[in-house]
């Protein structure tokens, strides 16, 4: 099962590479629409790109820190995680709400798609954004409904059916469990429900966040000039930081091993600067306002904030702070409850520049 749910988030992810061919599908009469196909001097082209290069170096190293910090820093078990926890779900939410859905409605409204579309006349942003959220509780729903099954179906199977009493042991269920008569384990054969959700629960999560490192990877990567290429960087920068932090809460949580650990924080980290490099690609031909890269970058970064809303407060919030530990503490609650408050703030601040 997680093999198939993690196949899935690997083919939605090239597939939203696939079509970013698109974006760029710019002609001489939508550059009307205020696009650039960026002219200037070759100085300022060099000087340009060195920016952009160090953009790469930065925003990498940022997100490399930012996703390991809970990783490889902190304890699962200790208060101070439940406060990390609250922080990454406030970056979260802010991240769907402040960064990623206007952005969309900006796009699927702008006046560059034309008079003929619908885009200005119905809340498209919000249809997309529902759509991607309800699709995530049907995928959840399901997958853990197919993980219950299973457990049932082996836990049948792993009852004993021998009725000498003293060749049986009673079976645990569990990561591992023993028959006396046999003299054997079976390893994880069992894998608690919990934490196998929390597996696929992190893994959409990451989808969501990596289409829309990518696309602001694409959009610094493409800027034209040195003025809009200074605020980006350090923004994306702390953007990138702050992500990684609450998506690293949320790895070091579902217990993955170190292999696929380390796969995630580096699909996480190198997402933002792929697209960096994907928009010094196609910066001569790139316009950000031709009506095919704003219905897709409209689309895809509303589905993003679907993805990303219900996640942070179904997924994240709610059991935070309707867990036992936290509903028994009211220092506890009100820790988690600035620290919501404070992830959300500074992820929210950093719209101002990006």
């Amino acid at each position: 099962m997680m093999y198939r749910v993690q196949k899935t988030v690997v083919s939605a992810f090239i597939f939203s590479l696939s079509i970013l061919p698109l974006l760029v599908s710019a002609t001489d009469e939508e550059n009307e629409c205020g696009g650039s196909n960026g002219g200037g001097s070759a100085t300022e082209k060099a000087t340009i790109l060195k920016y952009k290069i160090g953009a790469i170096f930065s925003i990498l190293v940022a997100g490399v820190l930012g996703v390991c910090l809970p990783i490889f820093g902190l304890k699962s078990e200790s208060n101070f995680f439940m406060f990390v926890k609250a922080f990454a779900a406030g970056v979260i939410l802010a991240t769907g709400f402040v960064h990623i859905l206007p952005d969309a409605t900006e796009s699927l409204t702008s006046p560059c798609l034309g008079e003929e579309s619908p885009w200005g006349d119905f809340p498209m942003t919000d249809l997309v954004a529902m759509a991607a959220a309800i699709l995530t509780m049907l995928i959840e729903s399901f997958a853990s409904g197919y993980l219950n099954r299973s457990r049932s179906e082996n836990e049948a199977k792993t009852l004993p059916v021998s009725t000498c009493g003293d060749k049986e042991e009673h079976s645990h269920i569990g990561s591992a469990h023993t028959h006396a008569s046999q003299g054997h384990a079976h390893g994880s054969l069992l894998v608690p429900q919990d934490d196998m959700r929390k597996k696929i629960v992190t893994q959409i999560l990451e989808l969501g966040i990596v289409v829309h490192s990518v696309i602001i990877g694409i959009s610094l990567g493409a800027s034209p000039s040195v003025s809009t290429i200074k605020p980006l960087l350090v923004a994306i920068t702390f953007h990138q930081l702050f992500e990684g932090f609450g998506l690293g809460g949320c790895i070091s949580e579902a217990k993955f091993g170190v292999k696929k650990i380390w796969i995630m924080v580096l699909f996480f980290a190198l997402t933002a600067p792929a697209g960096i490099g994907i928009g010094i690609g196609v910066s001569e031909i790139y316009n950000e306002n031709s009506p095919m890269a704003l219905k897709v970058s409209g689309f895809l970064n509303a589905a993003a904030a679907g993805i990303l809303i219900y996640m942070a407060l179904v997924d994240l919030v709610a059991p935070l702070f309707m867990d036992h530990k936290a509903q028994s503490s009211m220092k506890i609650q009100l820790a988690c409850s600035l620290s919501l408050i404070l992830g959300a703030g500074l992820m929210s601040l950093l719209a101002v520049w990006a």
